[in-house]
């Protein structure tokens, strides 16, 4: 650019207002960044059912129904259904209530070959079958709290006990791996047989149903089928693909479409806001400078073009530093996020060039006025002031 040289350092004149001002914007895109892949999570893409390898059955009216431990076999019966398992959440933690991972009841000879990418050594999944207290932890998760095959885990859970206690003792016997691509293996399994027969309420109940489909099988024809079975029942059902499924989850806390695009919304404003103001005292500071520009020749074009630049400049450093900043945090809290409602954290293409497509805009609009006032400025009027 022909002014560049001007233009960065009339952006650094006041060094500090000039990183104060770059750090909200790193803020605000950093935000952006992170709660736009939440928003995509919740909301966005996925299979749809017409092509999904894998069905999931919940209660209709909410996700935090539960359904009868009887359906099992129903929904085994149903014509196009290969194999069909269940899976239950157990909402504990682990010493403290921060250290929340997914963790699920499981019956291992029907839900492990359903996951084919979940890999474990066969020794130790006959071990998960002998021990009734057993569990199996993924090698993400065994590496982030350092556990080992033979440790014995204590885990607080929302589910009591049927002496009162709250507190539940788990024997890892094994360390699984996820071989998907993007695939989480965050994630504790443990037997539903000891955790039904060892809670206080809710006995013969499962959280949820998932499936996979025999070759050829419809699976809308499949989904319709089953929901039609459970039809007019005390506990009847909805059955989507795993993305719904995840989506549903997460809706239990809530419009989060909704609260994402508000919080985005208040952002941005108040980084309109900011940037503006930091603008509007740069212009009001170097009156005296844009009247020397004139005198020199620089046309009114010519200084709007500069004013417009300097704002555009310093929202795109504090932009792209956040984006950046945003990559290597989801790409550290993905798999944790993934393992909890299932469904990983990414952000699509479209999304980086609308965050830059937002870079832009908002240099123009927090610099336009501004701008505007620097080029309407005349030689005598601006020595007069400067």
């Amino acid at each position: 650019m022909r002014y560049f040289g001007l233009i960065w350092r009339s952006a650094w004149r006041k060094k500090i207002r000039t990183l104060l001002t770059i750090l909200s914007v790193f803020v605000a895109f950093l935000l952006f960044f992170l709660l736009n892949a939440i928003g995509q999570a919740m909301t966005g893409g996925g299979a749809t059912i017409e092509s999904a390898s894998r069905l999931v059955v919940i209660h209709k009216v909410s996700l935090i129904n539960p359904l009868p431990i009887s359906y099992l076999n129903k929904i085994a019966a149903v014509p196009g259904v290969d194999r069909v398992s269940h899976a239950t959440w157990f909402g504990g933690y682990y010493q403290d209530p921060k250290q929340q991972f997914g963790q699920f009841p499981i019956d291992p000879d029907e839900y492990l070959p359903i996951y084919p990418e979940l890999e474990i050594p066969e020794e130790q999944l006959e071990a998960f079958r002998t021990t009734r207290t057993g569990a199996i932890v993924g090698a993400s998760l065994a590496e982030t709290y350092g556990f080992e095959i033979g440790d014995r885990v204590p885990l607080h859970a929302m589910w009591p006990q049927q002496d009162g206690s709250e507190t539940w003792e788990f024997d890892i016997v094994g360390i699984m791996t996820n071989t998907s691509k993007g695939g989480s293996d965050a994630m504790f399994l443990f037997r539903y047989d000891y955790f039904d027969e060892a809670r206080l309420w809710s006995k013969g109940n499962v959280g949820w149903y998932v499936l996979t489909l025999s070759p050829g099988a419809n699976p809308v024809e499949v989904a319709n089928a089953i929901d039609a079975q459970f039809a007019n029942s005390p506990a009847e059902t909805k059955t989507s693909t795993e993305d719904a499924f995840a989506r549903s989850f997460m809706e239990q806390m809530g419009n989060i479409a909704l609260i994402v695009q508000l919080i985005l919304g208040a952002v941005f404003f108040t980084l309109l806001l900011v940037t503006g103001n930091t603008m509007a005292q740069s212009v009001r500071e170097r009156i005296g400078e844009l009247a020397v520009l004139k005198t020199l020749g620089f046309r009114d074009q010519a200084v709007l073009g500069i004013v417009l630049a300097e704002s555009i400049l310093i929202i795109v450093i504090g932009g792209m530093f956040g984006l950046l900043a945003g990559a290597g945090l989801l790409a550290a809290v993905s798999d944790t996020f993934s393992a909890m409602i299932g469904v990983g954290l990414s952000v699509s293409s479209q999304s980086l060039v609308l965050g830059i497509a937002i870079m832009l805009v908002a240099g123009i609009l927090s610099g336009i006025f501004p701008a505007l006032q620097a080029m309407r400025l005349t030689i005598v009027d601006a020595l007069a002031r400067g």
